[in-house]
């Protein structure tokens, strides 16, 4: 499993579609920094057949120390993005994982 870094991700679009890396960047980063505002404002992002992104209240819960693990420790609730993915994606997802036999 490889990972795609926003770098060669830019690499790829510019290159399939014949722009120029700087406007791929700028694209990319402004797409990123409307993602972020509007999560932060608690609004939902639904892209179809790609999925979901939404803030979440994760509740507060106690965990171990895995070093000393009879002393509890508090995990505070706190705001979290969560991902859903769409249909199209959980369904090529999943032809992936069959065809490696994972």
């Amino acid at each position: 499993m490889a990972t795609i870094t926003k770098k060669r991700l830019i690499q790829v679009i510019s290159q399939q579609r014949g722009v120029h890396p700087n406007d791929v960047r700028n694209v990319i980063q402004s797409f990123l920094d409307a993602m972020i505002e509007t999560l932060s404002k608690g609004d939902r992002l639904e892209f179809r057949d790609f999925g979901v992104f939404e803030v979440v209240e994760r509740k507060q819960k106690i965990g171990r120390n895995p070093k000393n693990a009879s002393v509890p420790i508090v995990i505070p609730a706190r705001q979290a993005v969560k991902f859903t993915p769409g249909k199209k994606m959980k369904k090529l997802i999943e032809k992936e994982k069959k065809a490696s036999g994972r």
